[in-house]
């Protein structure tokens, strides 16, 4: 068998190695030639690879797959798909990554039907349950269309992470079902929690704090079983400092949503005195939120203001919120500016400091920050509310009119307001700008998207039904 060597530079280290392996005949080997098929494909030269891959003496089922990988990353998924009839021809059978490679060719040039003949051979070899091949059926048929077929495979899934999660959403997404997409994430973020907190606490056991910490800081939302896993976690691997920190972290955050000023300030001043903790970006903005909640607005600005290291936004942040909380114009302001300064197309900062003037009656400053904002290109989303009842979800926005229930719905915030009002509630129409009468701005509040779905689900779900609502702003 006559060898033509690939045309490369020996300058370079890999290339030099494939050289010696030619002249010592080593290229031969199996694993020898399985491992240079794929060195090339990952270094994007299809053409070396093939080259390596045809002069093979033998071939097992790992230079199949690169092969195989190699063409659908370069773009040829057909020439991958061929690739496929040939191995098992030759005796080879495909495992899960080359199932996967094929699943990925299918999914590149949107070919449902052998996308089919492969899933039929996939449950034949058992491999329906491996969530990487799973996730990869799931892309397949979200990209040919399918997600008939893409629900089933996922509805089977007996475990699903993030990729199955991202693949279905963005599915639905692509096929032009937006509500449908937004309950799965919804859906994603019910279960976030407990799949997380397992995957800290494995990591943690297993030694690997690293791992565990990168799925620590990616979850939205964390409970007491994740802190508690990362703690156990940090003192299994001998690092009882940080331990101490992150428990620390954990009371600074309960304190303050639930505004315990004194024991939140003890806890801060014990981690630095007693545990020689020294406080990071993470506890400072901690504890300006803690202050904020409670109204001690200068205390909290005096805390930014003395930190070690730059204040970063989300610290300003969370004083501009608890400025709009107790109306604090001038400090609000000066916190803007300062948020403003880093982010400056952050418009949720534009509507805070809006809203803080409308509170105070100032309609000339309003106006002015509304016309920034314009100017400086942040856009402002539209208030949206969904809610599920009887699995269906409904989009609402702030003065809907849309929705076929409309009047139904009117007609319930009317007789709920009637309700509130023989109770004695007063509407707080503080932040509605006073060029309008006051049973205006009423209607205006009445009509806010959660409101409306609010209302929605009460004239629509029985009284020991169940309904789901989420907020975006």
């Amino acid at each position: 068998m006559t060898w033509i060597a690939p045309s490369f530079n020996c300058k370079y280290p890999s290339m030099l190695v494939h050289q010696q392996l030619i002249q010592t005949g080593c290229e031969s080997d199996v694993f020898v030639g399985s491992s240079l098929v794929d060195m090339y494909v990952k270094c994007g030269s299809i053409e070396d690879a093939r080259r390596v891959f045809n002069n093979m003496p033998s071939r097992n089922v790992v230079t199949w797959s690169a092969m195989i990988f190699g063409h659908v990353k370069c773009g040829q998924g057909q020439k991958a798909l061929e690739l496929f009839p040939q191995m098992q021809h030759e005796g080879v059978q495909p495992n899960s990554v080359t199932f996967v490679g094929v699943l990925n060719a299918c999914a590149s040039i949107i070919a449902l039907n052998k996308g089919r003949c492969v899933h039929l051979q996939i449950i034949q070899s058992g491999l329906e349950s491996n969530v990487f091949v799973g996730n990869s059926l799931i892309d397949m048929y979200a990209k040919c269309g399918s997600l008939e077929d893409a629900c089933r495979v996922f509805n089977k899934m007996p475990s699903r992470n993030v990729v199955t999660w991202n693949a279905m959403i963005l599915g639905h997404v692509k096929c032009g079902q937006g509500q449908k997409a937004l309950k799965l994430f919804q859906q994603m973020q019910q279960e976030d929690v407990f799949v997380g907190s397992s995957l800290v606490d494995m990591y943690a056991k297993c030694g690997s704090i690293e791992d565990a910490c990168r799925v620590f800081h990616k979850m939205p939302s964390r409970n007491v079983v994740t802190w508690t896993a990362m703690v156990l976690g940090h003192v299994k691997c001998g690092h009882e400092q940080k331990a101490l920190e992150l428990f620390q972290q954990m009371q600074q955050e309960a304190c303050s949503h639930a505004s315990l000023v004194d024991e939140g300030m003890c806890l801060y001043a014990s981690m630095i005195r007693d545990y020689m903790i020294p406080a990071k970006l993470e506890h400072y903005t901690c504890m300006v939120d803690l202050l904020g909640r409670a109204g001690h607005l200068q205390e909290a600005e005096n805390m930014i203001m003395a930190m070690p290291c730059k204040p970063q936004a989300a610290t300003w942040r969370a004083l501009l919120g608890a400025c709009r909380i107790h109306g604090n114009v001038g400090l609000a302001e000066r916190v803007a500016k300062q948020i403003l300064e880093m982010e400056p197309e952050n418009a949720a900062v534009y509507v805070l400091l809006s809203n803080i003037y409308a509170a105070a009656g100032n309609r000339h400053l309003c106006e002015n920050v509304g016309r920034q904002r314009k100017e400086r290109g942040a856009k402002k989303q539209p208030g949206r509310t969904w809610i599920e009842v009887n699995n269906e979800v409904h989009t609402f926005v702030a003065q809907d009119q849309d929705h076929p229930q409309m009047i139904e719905i009117h007609a319930e915030l009317q007789r709920l307001s009637g309700l509130m009002h023989n109770a004695g509630y007063v509407p707080c129409t503080e932040f509605v700008l006073d060029d309008v009468e006051e049973e205006e701005k009423v209607s205006h509040l009445c009509h806010h998207s959660e409101k409306l779905a609010i209302a929605f689900g009460l004239i629509n779900t029985a009284p020991d039904g169940v309904c789901s609502c989420m907020d975006y702003w």
